[in-house]
């Protein structure tokens, strides 16, 4: 279970490019990671797949990079973090590959021709116990998350150009364990934990406006959960509550209606 949200995230990846998700998709098992995880970053950069941080198989935080070649089926390890995190997020914009939260407000961002971390312009608020994220004209929105212990309903806007963080109108659900993604310009945000409308809540965000929108409430509840835009749909995978979930949604923003997809082969969150 300690490595399965990577899976979830790899296998979205996978859909996309190949197009299966308009059909449902099918599920295949890969090669494992080098050690467990849970509560890990996952993100795509230059075609291979980047699991930053989260806590080993005896809770400990980690500071490990572990890297997927989907053509060779092969993994290998890049630089360290510059800390150990769990419960980050992670994000690519400009050719960079960024980590956020997880522990305070510090944002790491990574040179592929270096293979080395710097420390960027640090974020506004911490958002901690895993925000959203979504990239947009090379700019990364990161939402949600928790402070001190509080559920966040803040959003704010990173530009790598400037090095600069602009916050931006909240969500009108506060929540924590979320995810989300942006499709045809807009950032959608699925699920969480922090209250009782959490779970199912899903929201838009339109840039444009700078105003946000409550949507057809996922039908599983859940939080811990991963998603991805495909074909235009956010898919949203696993989570949890009051269980481990192997559930898979789709969303589709022209009905405003969501769909069972094929469950995961093993439930999984976080």
């Amino acid at each position: 279970m300690r490595r399965s949200l990577f899976l979830a995230g790899f296998l979205m990846a996978t859909l996309a490019a190949t197009g299966r998700g308009e059909d449902g998709g099918t599920w295949e098992t890969r090669a494992s990671m080098p050690a467990q995880r849970q509560e890990i970053a996952v993100a795509v950069l230059e075609g291979q797949v980047y699991v930053l941080g989260g806590y080993d198989f005896n809770g400990a935080s980690t500071d490990t990079v572990f890297v997927y070649n989907p053509a060779t089926d092969t993994w290998t390890s890049a630089g360290s973090l510059p800390s150990a995190v769990n419960h980050n997020s992670a994000a690519v914009a400009a050719g960079r590959l960024y980590s956020f939260g997880g522990s305070g407000r510090s944002v790491a961002v990574y040179e592929p021709e270096s293979n080395t971390w710097s420390i960027a312009a640090p974020m506004n608020f911490e958002h901690g116990e895993t925000a959203a994220v979504g990239v947009f004209d090379d700019k990364i929105y990161v939402v949600g998350g928790e402070e001190d212990g509080v559920s966040l309903r803040e959003l704010e806007v990173y530009d790598p150009v400037v090095n600069t963080w602009t916050t931006l109108a909240p969500m009108a659900v506060a929540r924590n364990h979320t995810a989300g993604a942006f499709i045809d310009e807009k950032f959608y945000v699925a699920g969480g934990r922090g209250n009782d409308a959490a779970p199912t809540a899903l929201e838009v965000y339109d840039p444009q406006t700078n105003n946000w929108s409550s949507l057809a409430p996922m039908p599983t509840g859940r939080s811990g959960v991963a998603a991805a835009a495909i074909n235009g749909e956010l898919y949203v995978f696993g989570g949890e509550i009051p269980v481990i979930h192997n559930a898979v949604e789709a969303y589709n923003p022209k009905t405003n209606t969501w769909r069972s997809l094929p469950p995961m082969p093993l439930p999984r969150h976080g």
